[in-house]
This record gives C-alpha cells, structure tokens and sequence, in this order.
C-alpha cells in the first residue's frame, strides 16, 4: 500500500494522530479550516493542503477526524473521485451509525474499501499514540488498515460489519457517562452524610462499587492523582464531547426501540453543565456540580 495518507480533520484528536503518522514514515497531507491547527501540522512536517481535494488527490488512504455525521459525509463524498483508485478510508470521528453506513456504501459503490474506526483514550492517547480502535467493516479491510491504526492506537479491536465500530462507541460511552454520573452522585451522598472522599474512595474501589470512573478517572481532588480533578478539571475528554455521544447514544435507543432509563438522565446532566458554561471542562466535572447542588436537585 502507497504510504500517502490524506487527514482531514486536524483538531485536539486529529493533529496527534497524523504526527504519529508522520513519526511511523507516512507521507501525510492535511487539511482543517483552523489555519492556526494547519500551522501546526505543517510545524510536525506534514504537507498542508488548500482543500478536502487537495489533501484527497492521489491519496490510498484517507483519515478523518470530524465534528459530526454531516461533516463526514461532506468529506468523504468530496473526496471519493481524486483518491486513488482502490482506496482506504478511515473515519475516526464518533458520528451516529446511520451515516457511519451511508458513507460506507457510498465508498464501496466507488471502488474504495472504508471502515469506521472511532477511538478511545482522549487526546492524551492520540499524542502517546495508545489510542484504542474501533473498528467496523470487513475483516478484510480490517487487516489492510493494521499498519495505518498501530502507528495511532494501542489497542485495534475488529467490532463487525460497517457501522458496529460507531455502535461499539456509542454504548461504551453510554455507560461512561452513567457511571460517572452515579459516581458523583455517591460522593455528592457521603458528602451531606461526613463520609470523607478519600474513605469512601478506599472502601468502593475494593468492593462492589467498584469501576473506571471511580478508580481510573476518579471524579474528586485527592484520591487519584492523575485525575482531570486534580488539576481543576481541565480536560482530557470535555463535557460537551460527552454530551454529544450520551446524545448520539439516547437517539440511537430511541431510534431502535432500545430500553433507555439512565441514559436520558445522564444526558440531561451532561446538558445541564454546558448551560452553565462548563462544556469545555473535563466531563468528570458533574461530581463536582453534584457536590455544590449546581445539578441534581
């Protein structure tokens, strides 16, 4: 496979991941409608690009890394008649399965092969290139990108047929943001009843309440050094992120007739945050706006 990659996209996500390119010896052409992140890319030696078409032109692989599902399938469908012929493309933006589908079918119909591949692990992991993948569409397709997706991510896990890697996202992130919410609510709890955080801490990360959001990404200054709480909250995976995939996934369970009870809470919680001007802040942050009562009540 030619080494001329195509990355579109080129944000908090998208610029670590095409260095990481760049670093594993691919030839990479960007393009983003932010000049000051196009001034960046081309600073980690990438070619910077003028347009979608530019960047696409002659590319055998194309990476996007997109707001949304409109973005996507703008990009994918500008960018299909000047990629060379037979080629893979990658989108790594969380977008709602539908379109992830669409845009798959609309490659294929043009003789290129396509996989959704959305990430975990925030931009922390872009930049070490500890990434986890993924990823929907053919197993075949699946083994061609291994080396594309090993030079950004750790961790590439096959999900299924195209849209099932958008899918694997969604419901993953559905249950991050329930637990992180039922985190805080406990803290938020031992608070009002004199439990200090750090027993409460100790006792549940060893016992039954015991999960990733208390003991990876603990929601409270103190317990885990690392956490976004320890350093004001600044984020690793913001509120409004959050709120747009808990989104993406309540659609999604309406949309298919799916059971949903604490995934419009969650939601709601996450909505009510960015109200209060708090979007840009880590997403653990609502342990906190539960503790003031700013939520909740």
């Amino acid at each position: 496979m030619s080494k001329v990659v195509a990355f579109i996209g080129l944000g908090n996500m998208g610029l670590p991941m095409a260095s990481n390119l760049i670093r594993a010896g691919y030839t990479v052409r960007g393009y983003d409608l932010s000049a000051e992140h196009v001034a960046a890319f081309r600073q980690a030696g990438g070619t910077a690009s003028v347009s979608v078409v530019d960047a696409a032109q002659g590319a055998a692989i194309l990476v996007t890394m997109l707001p949304a599902g409109r973005h996507v399938h703008a990009v994918v469908t500008e960018a299909l008649d000047h990629v060379a012929p037979g080629s893979l493309l990658i989108d790594s933006s969380t977008i709602d399965v539908a379109t992830a589908r669409a845009v798959s079918g609309l490659a294929a119909a043009k003789g290129h092969a396509m996989l959704d591949a959305p990430v975990s692990g925030g931009s922390g992991g872009a930049t070490a290139g500890t990434l986890t993948f993924m990823v929907g569409g053919s197993a075949a397709d699946f083994e061609r990108a291994q080396p594309v997706l090993h030079s950004m991510g750790r961790t590439i896990v096959h999900a299924g047929a195209a849209g099932a890697g958008q899918a694997a996202k969604l419901c993953n992130n559905l249950l991050l943001a329930i637990t992180m919410v039922g985190v805080g609510e406990a803290f938020a709890l031992a608070d009002k009843l004199g439990l200090p955080a750090q027993a409460l801490f100790d006792i549940s990360s060893t016992s039954s309440g015991q999960c990733w959001a208390l003991t990876g990404y603990c929601p409270v200054p103190g317990p885990v050094p690392g956490s976004p709480a320890n350093r004001n909250y600044q984020a690793g995976f913001a509120t409004d992120l959050m709120l747009k995939d808990v989104t993406l996934a309540t659609e999604a369970a309406a949309a298919t007739g799916a059971a949903s009870l604490l995934g419009p809470a969650a939601r709601d919680a996450f909505a009510a945050l960015s109200k209060q001007g708090m979007g840009g802040r880590d997403f653990s942050i609502v342990a906190q706006a539960l503790l003031q009562g700013l939520i909740g009540r």
